[in-house]
């Protein structure tokens, strides 16, 4: 299915299930198929769930060449008016790595739109500490994807994406997890759909950049809506030590560390995802 355009963009997305509402956010290297796990136990719990792709993503419009059409606010317009546009009521927004960046801007700025979030890494605290030699040594790929090299190398080649997507999937997710990379080499191959893909970072929305120039906003300004944040054990990218000061963005945040797990949410601890969004629903 397809959405209202928005900006120009159509999303994709599929829809099932009957009961309170749930929209689930993908990452980067990633699409909707993220959530073939979770999708399916959340419509047996009783729960309607929406799972788009995101702008520049999957089956969704990528038409614009403009970073800026593909940041957290403009990624957000897009999700916000598809829950108006389906008329969800108060869904529970879950997402990890792109899609928790999204929600959590949605949170911000829309709070009486939904009910509440569960969310995994990234998440605001990080701080300076991105630039940590230690973090460097992981957040090389953010700014690569600002260079124009990326583009020539890799665009359009199923080859080159086939390589570079498994480093990604066998690098940031936990021990014996092993990744299915056929449907998003086919997808990330078609030619504009990988330089599509890198958009999020040139619009300035990547990890780096964000923990770079966040600062702890007064109390009365902290994210309000109901959150459980997800921190996995494993995730190269972001140390559980990372954890220590969501206090300072959120005002109504649990923390609930996984064990044993790499960045990759919905596929690695899909059970563990379930249990929390249908606990905020």
């Amino acid at each position: 299915m397809l959405s209202d355009a928005v900006d120009g963009f159509r999303l994709a997305y599929d829809r099932a299930g009957e009961g309170p509402a749930v929209v689930l956010l993908h990452g980067w290297p990633g699409d909707r198929t993220d959530y073939r796990l979770l999708a399916p136990m959340l419509v047996e719990r009783g729960c309607e769930v929406v799972v788009p792709d995101l702008r520049g993503f999957g089956e969704s419009d990528r038409q614009s060449a403009d970073p800026a059409q593909y940041g957290v606010e403009a990624q957000g317009r897009s999700v916000i008016a598809l829950v108006e546009e389906l008329g969800l009521e108060r869904p529970v927004l879950a997402g990890y790595d792109v899609g928790s960046r999204i929600a959590q801007g949605i949170a911000r700025n829309r709070a009486d739109l939904i009910e509440g979030m569960v969310v995994a890494p990234p998440l605001p605290g990080i701080g300076k500490r991105v630039f940590s030699e230690r973090a460097q040594a992981e957040f090389w790929y953010q700014a690569f994807h600002r260079l124009p090299v990326i583009e020539e190398l890799i665009d359009g080649k199923p080859d080159a994406v086939r390589s570079y997507l498994r480093h990604f999937w066998t690098h940031w997710s936990g021990p014996g997890f092993e990744p299915d990379l056929d449907h998003l080499v086919e997808t990330y191959s078609v030619p504009g759909a990988f330089t599509a893909s890198l958009n999020w970072y040139r619009a300035g929305a990547g990890s780096v950049a964000t923990s770079a120039a966040e600062s702890s906003p007064p109390s009365y300004d902290r994210i309000g809506v109901p959150t459980v944040v997800l921190w996995p054990e494993l995730d190269p990218l972001f140390p559980r030590a990372w954890s220590d000061r969501l206090d300072d963005f959120f005002s109504d945040v649990r923390l609930r560390p996984v064990d044993g797990v790499g960045h990759y949410a919905p596929l690695e601890y899909p059970e563990i995802l379930a249990e929390e969004i249908v606990g905020l629903g």
